[in-house]
């Protein structure tokens, strides 16, 4: 079942065409989040990551997209998918059809859809996970590249590359040749007590795990927290590397080329985060 503007539908229902804007152009945003026995997790920094985000490319925002009714809307959609205890939940706002590249109006209509979560909290698994860089293409270092859009070209080309290869996930760089995130989360690199991620300013995504890691890492003194640029040099010289999404909270990496990685660390925040997710 999905949910379309408020309204649940059946999955074969016939709800876009061929004039949606998302699939034209690439116009429109999401957020993902986990919902367990009710409660959303981190929603307030996803509903105000939604609307500045909304306000940044120049979409209208309705006045009924209050974090109140999104809320709703989301419990609805579990409800209606027989997801009450836990889901993973993605909600997608896109432009009215019309206009070429100029729209002919901002207004935006939604869909949220629900899945199974198979874990109710945040896991550290034991399984290896090897990266390779990608660097056939680039990840541009600019505010658009900090929004969660639909236009991700370079992750699915960098997706499509670390499945022909055999590796779980690519290191994405960007003009400047910087390590910029994964495929799917932020990367943060450690090194002794020292856990350093890019800046936003190099073109990665505006994570919420990675903004609530970084509010959690600045309340421990055994950590020292850097927002700085990553040479891919530095990768090998670490002694952890692991990345953040909202989804898998935190998965270390093992291997990159020669490189085998501990998780230590990856270990002892995960913790911290699930103690975070529950009171927050």
């Amino acid at each position: 079942m999905v949910n379309f503007n408020g309204s649940i539908l059946e999955e074969n229902a016939h709800f876009l065409n061929e004039q949606n804007r998302g699939l034209q152009y690439g116009d429109a945003l999401f957020e993902t989040l986990r919902v367990v026995n009710g409660k959303l997790f981190f929603w307030e920094d996803h509903y105000f990551r939604l609307m500045a985000s909304m306000r940044i490319l120049r979409m209208d925002i309705p006045m009924e997209f209050t974090m109140e009714y999104l809320e709703e809307q989301v419990l609805k959609t579990m409800e209606a998918n027989g997801l009450q205890d836990r889901a993973r939940v993605k909600i997608l706002v896109f432009r009215n059809h019309g206009g070429y590249y100029t729209p002919k109006d901002n207004n935006v209509q939604f869909i949220i859809t629900a899945a199974t979560l198979e874990q109710p909290f945040y896991v550290v698994e034991g399984t290896p996970y090897e990266v390779e860089l990608f660097k056939d293409h680039f990840v541009n270092a600019a505010m658009l590249s900090n929004l969660k859009t639909t236009n991700k070209l370079v992750n699915v080309v960098a997706g499509v590359y670390a499945k022909e290869n055999s590796y779980d996930n690519c290191l994405l760089l960007n003009q400047k040749k910087q390590v910029v995130e994964t495929i799917n989360g932020n990367l943060f690199l450690v090194t002794g007590k020292t856990i350093k991620t890019p800046p936003l300013a190099d073109g990665c995504l505006n994570g919420i795990i990675r903004k609530k890691l970084i509010e959690l890492l600045k309340k421990f003194e055994e950590y020292t927290l850097q927002e700085v640029s990553i040479s891919p040099f530095e990768l090998q010289k670490a002694d952890e590397l692991f990345f953040t999404n909202s989804i898998k909270g935190i998965v270390p990496i093992t291997k990159y080329r020669k490189k085998l990685f501990k998780t230590n660390t990856a270990k002892d925040l995960v913790g911290k985060l699930n103690a975070m997710a529950r009171l927050g």
